[in-house]
C-alpha cells in the first residue's frame, strides 16, 4: 500500500521540486498516511535499483568497447554505434543514480529536521531520551550511507569521461590504426570500472543495512 502511494506521489514530486514545493509533497502525502519515513525508505531503495543498474550499463559498456577493440571483420561502423549506444546509456544510468541520491538527501533533511523539532514536544523525559538517541542512530547510519554513495558517484565520472573520449575519438578516426592505439586506454577504463564496482557494491549493501534500521 505505502509502496502504491508513493509511487502515485512520484508522479506530481517532478513539478513540486520545480517550483521549490517539495515540503508541499511530504505534506500532501502525509494525508495519505505516507510519512517521510516511508518516503525515506522507499527512496533508499530506488537508489539501491538505481545503482544496481548502472552497474550493468558501465559493464555493458566496457564489454562492447573490448568488443570494439578486438575487432576482428564486420561492419566497423555498426560495432561503433554499439559502442556510442553503451556509453549513452551508462551516462543515462550515472545521471539517474545521482538524482537518486539527491532525492534521498532532500527528504532525509526534512526527516531529521522534523523529528529534531519534535523531540521538544515530549513531557515525557525518558520517551524523549528514547527518540534522541534514535534519531542520532538513524542520523549517523543515514551519514555512512550517504557518504557511500557519494563515493561511489564519484567514480562514475573518471569512467564516463574516458569512454566518452574514446567514443568521440574514434568518431572521426574509424580506423583499424585508432581502435589499435585505444588498447592502453582500455586498461585504464577497465580499472576505474572494477574500482566503481567495488564503491557500487558497498553502496548497496550501506542502503540494505540502513533500510533494515527503518523497518
Amino acid at each position: 500500500m505505502i509502496k502504491s502511494l508513493v509511487l502515485w506521489g512520484s508522479l506530481i514530486i517532478g513539478f513540486l521540486s520545480l517550483t521549490g514545493c517539495e515540503s508541499t509533497y511530504y505534506a500532501t502525502m502525509e494525508q495519505v498516511g505516507v510519512h517521510k519515513r516511508d518516503i525515506l525508505k522507499d527512496r533508499v531503495e530506488e537508489a539501491k535499483e538505481s545503482q544496481a543498474d548502472a552497474q550493468e550499463e558501465f559493464r555493458d559498456a566496457l564489454e562492447q568497447l573490448s568488443a570494439l577493440i578486438n575487432f576482428d571483420g564486420g561492419e566497423l561502423q555498426d560495432m561503433y554505434e554499439k559502442t556510442l549506444d553503451a556509453y549513452e546509456s551508462s551516462e543515462d544510468a550515472a545521471n539517474e543514480v545521482s538524482e537518486r541520491i539527491d532525492s534521498i538527501e532532500s527528504v532525509a533533511d526534512a526527516l531529521f529536521d522534523e523529528w529534531q523539532d519534535e523531540l521538544d514536544q515530549y513531557t515525557n523525559a525518558s520517551l524523549k531520551r528514547q527518540s534522541a538517541q534514535k534519531l542520532k542512530d538513524t542520523e549517523r547510519q543515514y551519514g555512512k550511507l550517504l557518504k557511500s554513495m557519494r563515493r561511489a558517484e564519484s567514480k562514475m565520472a573518471p569512467v564516463l569521461s574516458a569512454l566518452k573520449d574514446n567514443t568521440l575519438y574514434l568518431k572521426h578516426n574509424l580506423n583499424a590504426q585508432a581502435i589499435g592505439s585505444l588498447k592502453g586506454e582500455y586498461q585504464r577504463i577497465k580499472q576505474d570500472t572494477e574500482l566503481l564496482m567495488t564503491e557500487m557494491n558497498k553502496a548497496i549493501a550501506e542502503s540494505e543495512a540502513f533500510i533494515a534500521t527503518l523497518k
